[in-house]
């Protein structure tokens, strides 16, 4: 295969590409089919270009284009070689036999990497002009706070690659113009990222999941009415006035998208951009809420839309929701099948919260599934756990309230009718934090208690572990109650009272504890009567 002047850093012939290999760290740069191949030997430990935001999108792509190729070659299993897998995707691309469509730059007449052709070759109208980067990624921050923008002023053709990718496949609704992808809810809506893997490298999960996309190919096409032969799979080989949309039926099951006018360009090594908006989406899928048949968005059964996460990201109870819940359909990458090479499997939760010209933070939340867990999951048992996850999420739920009155009791010098907004304020910023601890090491208690021989025992050590952590909290806020002598020695006196009287009364919200704490009192009075 030879590359045209003209056409410009080549992912199916230059090595551009850089991954760090498993065992000995070293770095090595590969093009396209060699990763490919590097990744069906589980020898990718990562990607060290790669930002924390642009893993899923990554991941996604490598994925449905290696699913793509399989499928037009009638495989299952992947290629063995580098040349097999450069055959196979050239012939994704028959009319664009010298490579084009896989440069990061190419004349704009024609089609170029997630970049769809120039109808009229002309893009001397185009005005928006990047010369970093991560100008054109997704993210967007407020005032140039969090994230800086055009850092990446020396930016290499892979950062561009990732960039270009992170753009294309996941952006929302920018303004008019600025339209964004078929893959999700809404224009300000978030692209989730959910998936089961194999605990160690990049390359197991990528052939789990590769395996799970062409096993459910054929329900993927009758679920969502999409093409099971023929159909668009690169949806940037068709060029793009920036006037009409794609039908959405006339795509590839495991289409890979593009929503915005952009051409990279390049004077020597030097890779710049210039965009231009659009009339219309480029797939006209604004009434399917996000119901594409994406292998790796959870589905709103009741509400009949894609997942879409808040700014509290991947929390314990959006988790327990996914996992053990009914409300959400689990995507196709949810494949609890172990093969005989994984050791554990861990459910992976990625994604960019989105809002209205803003991005509110990347979350990522990777839980453990313990063998146990596993079991039942697949044999559809989810009820027992549904209802120890619901009941620990209501037991934090009702010790953070009891931990927030004591508080309030604290910051109000022992008065429980002092509830001024400052104390309410005051409490609550001690309060949040523990349950944010909570959160993170919900899993790895839960999944204790599953596996325990004893679980009632289990369960208990938790729930007296959890009002240790609290009452630990509050101590902690001692520091910032009052200073006075007396004072001081009656807002804690009041406070911890408050939080233990509330543990242990008739009317404790939490009975198993209060039963607990009645009987361990009785015994020591019995104890003191036998001594005495």
């Amino acid at each position: 295969m030879t590359i045209a002047p003209e056409l410009q850093f080549s992912l199916l012939m230059e090595p551009l590409i850089r991954y760090r290999r498993a065992g000995d760290g070293n770095t090595v740069c590969a093009n396209l089919p060699q990763l490919f191949v590097a990744l069906a030997a589980d020898e990718v430990r990562d990607y060290p270009a790669l930002r924390p935001h642009q893993r899923h999108p990554w991941h996604a792509f490598l994925v449905q284009l290696a699913a793509i190729a399989l499928h037009k070659a009638d495989r299952t299993t992947t290629f063995e070689t580098a040349d097999e897998w450069r055959d196979a995707l050239l012939a994704l691309t028959p009319d664009d036999p010298d490579g084009a469509a896989w440069c990061l730059v190419s004349p704009p007449a024609r089609p170029a990497l997630l970049q769809a052709a120039v109808i009229g070759g002309s893009i001397a109208e185009w005005k928006s002009r990047a010369f970093a980067a991560d100008e054109i990624d997704m993210l967007v921050t407020s005032k140039n706070h969090d994230v800086k923008g055009s850092r990446a002023r020396r930016s290499q053709p892979e950062d561009w690659l990732f960039a270009l990718l992170s753009l294309q496949t996941q952006e929302g609704f920018l303004g008019a113009g600025n339209y964004g992808i078929s893959r999700m809810n809404g224009g300000f809506a978030s692209k989730p990222g959910v998936g089961v893997a194999a605990v160690g490298l990049v390359g197991a999960r990528w052939v789990r999941d590769v395996g799970s996309l062409l096993a459910r190919r054929q329900r993927t096409v009758e679920d969502c009415s999409l093409q099971g032969e023929n159909g668009l799979a690169l949806v940037w080989l068709v060029p793009w006035d920036g006037l009409g949309s794609l039908s959405f039926s006339s795509l590839d099951p495991f289409y890979i998208e593009i929503c915005r006018r952009i051409r990279l360009q390049a004077v020597g090594d030097v890779i710049t951009s210039i965009g231009s908006g659009s009339k219309a989406a480029r797939i006209a899928a604004k009434e399917l809420n996000g119901l594409t048949g994406d292998a790796w968005t959870p589905i709103d059964v009741e509400g009949g839309k894609a997942l879409t996460i808040t700014d509290k990201g991947f929390s314990y109870k959006l988790v327990s929701e996914l996992m053990f819940g009914g409300k959400f359909q689990a995507p196709v990458a949810h494949n609890l099948i172990q093969t005989a090479n994984d050791k554990s499997l861990v459910l992976i939760a990625q994604g960019i919260t989105r809002g209205q010209g803003k991005t509110e933070g990347y979350h990522e939340r990777r839980v453990p599934i313990s063998p146990k867990v596993r079991g039942l999951l697949m044999t559809n048992q989810k009820a027992p756990l549904a209802r120890m996850s619901t009941q620990r999420i209501t037991v934090i739920g009702e010790v953070r309230k009891l931990l927030w009155v004591a508080l309030a009791v604290l910051f109000a010098s022992g008065k429980s009718s002092d509830s001024s907004d400052g104390n309410k304020t005051k409490a609550s910023k001690f309060s949040d934090p523990f349950e944010t601890a909570e959160d993170a090491r919900f899993f790895d208690d839960l999944n204790e208690e599953i596996e325990a021989v004893d679980p009632a025992a289990q369960r208990l050590q938790w729930l007296l572990g959890l009002v240790g952590r609290a009452e630990a909290v509050l101590k902690i806020a001692f520091d910032a109650g009052p200073r006075n002598g007396v004072q001081k020695y009656r807002a804690q006196s009041a406070a911890l009272s408050r939080f233990h009287g509330g543990l242990r009364s008739d009317k404790s919200p939490l009975p198993e504890l209060a039963n607990y704490y009645q009987q361990q009192t009785m015994k020591r009075q019995e104890e003191t009567s036998d001594h005495v």
